[in-house]
């Protein structure tokens, strides 16, 4: 069975499945946790595709059942009840779409996001902070798994910078559609005067790279730095030198970690990092080209964000890329951003 102009293929997936179970029996298969691992998510990734077809499809069925109902008895409450159920159902259907579509290379990996405020200090910092908890809401609502790779909280409150891992099937190629400065309007917190204040944070999103993924980095290249590790409200604290930060030097491209107690492990998971914003480089290299090209000039700086977030002097959230615009500025701030995502994604797709 085919839905979506061929885009999903059930019986494609359902071999591949019966093919990733069988290569699970295989006495060996543990022998390489890490590879037996991506067998297991892909597996998992695959069964709930499956199942939420089969569940969208049921559905259909149920509908067509009380269509016909409708359709001898012409009861109101009953259409009414199946009007609801019908709009419910497209809203379903609209995000099995774009989980589908989701086909680029890295689309399915983890996520690294990175979020740093612009000028400003505490009030950038602050601004840093609620997207660091909006992104955090985000992530749990998909049922994502959220470290904290690096953390540097600020002077007086927020945070300085921060750098999460947020793992689950297509966490990047959602994510991907968070990349940009994102711009807050508010009376500030922090202004004794009740001034309306305009902050900026920098939001960006790599894949993780898995350590079979090709990109040459010469060891002569680095320049590897430890240092003591630190954290909010005493989390992450260490008493030897186990966090790293290494500089690629030919892109001036820096990474830090300190989320495990082990220097090594720090240091393996800093390279992952430093090998997605190598591949993130080439990328924007590339689109820049096209962008020249095809004689587009795209502004880069603070003053091209992607998203505003009106707290004062009325309640709004827009997406200037796709003007989709949400006046529950709450919800989004609880992490109700699909909306965003699902149009820059769709744009993108045309």
């Amino acid at each position: 069975m085919r839905i979506l102009g061929g885009l999903f293929d059930l019986d494609e997936r359902r071999t591949r499945i019966a093919e990733l179970e069988a290569e699970m029996t295989d006495p060996e298969f543990w022998n390489n946790q890490q590879a037996a691992q991506k067998v297991i998510n892909e597996a998992n990734g695959l069964k709930d595709l499956v199942q939420t077809f089969d569940q969208h499809v049921e559905s259909l069925d149920d509908l067509e059942v009380s269509y016909e109902l409708v359709k001898e008895e012409a009861d109101d409450d009953l259409q009414a009840e199946l009007e609801d159920q019908l709009i419910e159902l497209g809203k379903k259907l609209n995000e099995f779409e774009l989980f589908i579509l989701l086909s680029e290379p890295y689309d399915k990996s983890n996520a690294i996001l990175e979020l740093h405020p612009g000028a400003g200090g505490t009030e950038s910092q602050d601004w840093a902070s609620m997207l660091l908890r909006m992104y955090t809401r985000w992530a749990d609502k998909k049922n994502f798994k959220v470290e904290t790779l690096d953390y540097l909280p600020g002077d007086e409150a927020g945070v300085k910078s921060v750098t999460l891992l947020i793992k689950g099937h297509n966490a990047y190629g959602y994510l991907k559609a968070e990349k940009g400065v994102h711009r807050l309007v508010r009376i500030s917190p922090f202004d004794s005067s009740g001034r309306r204040h305009t902050s900026f944070v920098s939001c960006d999103v790599m894949p993780e790279m898995d350590d079979d993924i090709d990109i040459a980095i010469s060891t002569e290249d680095l320049k590897i730095d430890t240092y003591r590790a630190s954290g909010a409200g005493g989390q992450h604290v260490n008493t030897t030198d186990s966090a790293v930060r290494i500089t690629h030097v030919p892109t001036n491209t820096v990474v830090t970690c300190q989320s495990e107690r082990s220097q090594i492990k720090n240091r393996d998971q800093a390279m992952k990092m430093l090998k997605a914003k190598l591949y993130q480089l080439e990328i924007d290299r590339q689109q820049a080209e096209i962008n020249e090209l095809r004689g587009e000039q795209k502004e880069i700086g603070w003053g091209s964000q992607i998203r505003s977030y009106v707290f004062h002097p009325y309640s709004m959230v827009k997406d200037h890329r796709t003007t989709v615009e949400v006046g529950n500025t709450q919800a989004v701030m609880d992490g109700d951003l699909d909306s965003f995502i699902d149009a820059y994604l769709r744009q993108q797709m045309q």
